[in-house]
């Protein structure tokens, strides 16, 4: 199999990987509160990150000046990030809480227009209408029913501009440090924020059964270790840009299979919606010719791991 080939099988198997985590995490946080699964999730991917980084040989050292920015991205990226992602899945069904998160791609680009004057297409601005009007149409059903949903909603919604402030932040780290490098120690310190939340929940561990602990393992190994080692070694090949639009097949994954594996049912409005804004992000992030609209600079993507897992 050669490279370009291996490149697009691994960008397909990440984007299902990370479209499934919405699954296990809902099956998880039956039994545990949302921060100890973050928690346990992490403590999963540092104790394996540490093993890859010595089997490639690389050196996960950071120069001190660069520290707070690591720890900042840990706390955007994964402390907060899951503090509201995780609580947003307890309030909603899989499938909506992957619809809203798919957008993180526009809110992402948007950002890098408005502080680093980034390069967009006219279309980038189109896709950027679409999809927010996809989310709107999810997002409506909610607006008559139950005040969790409507919590749920702002969850997911306080993740996504979580992830922004993440990639933000880590845009100057990329230029310095390998991904693995990054995620080694954003992952360590984002553990450490997570740890006060955990320890507040008060879990009993006793619930815990075969099911539930292997949804967990599923999150620390494929989704936080391995998935992000797949979307690296994609993008070293087809580029950031490329491998970002296969993003969008994570929200897709989740709503099939939530529908398969949980039997969970989505309104009209709200698959409407889904498809709506998925149509939207493939539009403003996929790559394609075209004059850029104003700013200096090049486009591109949101950091080097280009989404949440």
């Amino acid at each position: 199999m050669d490279k370009r080939r291996s490149a697009l099988v691994a960008a397909t198997s990440v984007s299902v990987i990370w479209g499934l985590s919405f699954l296990s995490t809902k099956v998880a946080i039956s039994a545990l509160p949302p921060m100890t699964i973050a928690a346990a999730r992490f403590v999963v991917a540092v104790a394996l990150l540490l093993p890859i980084a010595w089997l490639r040989r690389e050196d996960l050292r950071i120069r001190l000046r660069d520290a707070p920015l690591m720890a900042a991205g840990g706390v955007f990226g994964v402390s907060l990030y899951f503090l509201c992602e995780n609580n947003g899945i307890a309030l909603l069904t899989a499938s909506e809480s992957s619809l809203v998160i798919g957008v993180i791609p526009v809110l992402t680009m948007l950002v890098d227009r408005a502080v680093l004057k980034t390069v967009l297409r006219a279309r980038s601005y189109a896709g950027a209408v679409l999809s927010f009007a996809g989310v709107a149409l999810i997002v409506a059903p909610s607006l008559g029913g139950s005040a969790s949903s409507v919590a749920g909603f702002l969850y997911m919604g306080g993740a996504a501009l979580c992830w922004v402030a993440y990639a933000l932040v880590t845009k100057p780290l990329s230029s310095r440090y390998s991904g693995l490098s990054i995620t080694f120690w954003q992952s360590a310190f984002g553990l450490v924020g997570c740890l006060p939340f955990a320890f507040a929940e008060h879990a009993s561990w006793g619930v815990v059964d075969l099911t539930v602990a292997l949804n967990v393992l599923y999150l620390g190994v494929l989704c936080s270790a391995a998935g992000y080692l797949l979307y690296v070694d994609a993008m070293e090949v087809l580029g950031a840009g490329t491998t970002s639009v296969f993003l969008n097949l994570v929200p897709v994954v989740s709503v099939a299979a939530a529908y398969l594996i949980l039997g969970e049912r989505l309104g009209g409005l709200t698959l409407a919606g889904g498809a709506v804004a998925i149509a939207g992000v493939y539009l403003a992030t996929s790559p394609g010719r075209g004059p850029a609209t104003s700013g200096a600079g090049a486009e591109g993507g949101a950091s080097k791991r280009g989404g949440p897992s």
